[in-house]
């Protein structure tokens, strides 16, 4: 079982999207396994509307909360706690393509980070990462913040217009490959986004 999990810069930077287009392009399993938030709908929803993947690829959260925030404070607004060992990874037949909530250094708990998820689970990310203002900065401290933690770091994807120079400077100081460039897609559907992915996004380097 290969696995790769996406995570991001920051949220709603468009990792869903991403994590959608790579889940069918492997015809992998997806595995969300904190969704916090669920109006209109949770991130599997969207993923199964633009993957191509049969239902039972889409697999069930190991919590979803009702509340759009941090989810350690969502899990505390729902009565919920989140235990460790309901995160471990499922195990499946061929990929698995797992998507984390916002950023690297968002917290499950008051003493757990995604970033120490990431570590517990010791499978390549990638790093998600816009393309405009600001994102250098943003990108090259998640760069170091997984680092700090042994992190395996299997590329970095960029998402929205092209930025000649952020998509050159950041893959060179965080010294990570990048796995090309995203469009924002409209209308955004599964036929645009497997087109767009194909034409964009370079498998081969992972």
């Amino acid at each position: 079982m290969s696995v790769f999990v996406v995570t991001g810069t920051d949220t709603d930077i468009g990792k869903t999207v991403f994590a959608a287009g790579l889940a069918g392009a492997l015809g992998a399993h997806y595995w969300k396994p904190v969704q916090a938030g669920t109006d209109p709908e949770g991130d599997r929803e969207t993923v199964a509307r633009l993957s191509g993947l049969p239902d039972d690829h889409l697999l069930p959260e190991a919590y979803r909360l009702s509340t759009p925030a941090s989810p350690h404070l969502a899990a505390r607004i729902d009565g919920v706690q989140i235990a460790l060992d309901r995160l471990a990874l499922p195990h499946v037949e061929g990929p698995l393509v797992v998507e984390g909530a916002g950023g690297v250094l968002v917290p499950l708990t008051t003493k757990l980070l995604m970033a120490d998820l990431f570590a517990h689970w010791g499978a390549p990310v990638i790093m998600c990462a816009r393309t405009g203002l600001g994102t250098i900065n943003h990108s090259l401290l998640s760069i170091e913040a997984l680092r700090a933690r042994d992190v395996p770091i299997a590329g970095i994807a960029f998402i929205g217009d092209a930025h000649d120079e952020n998509e050159a400077i950041i893959p060179a100081l965080g010294r990570v490959p990048s796995l090309g460039r995203l469009p924002l897609l409209d209308p955004l559907d599964g036929t645009s986004l497997a087109a767009a992915f194909a034409a964009n996004i370079d498998l081969s380097r992972l």
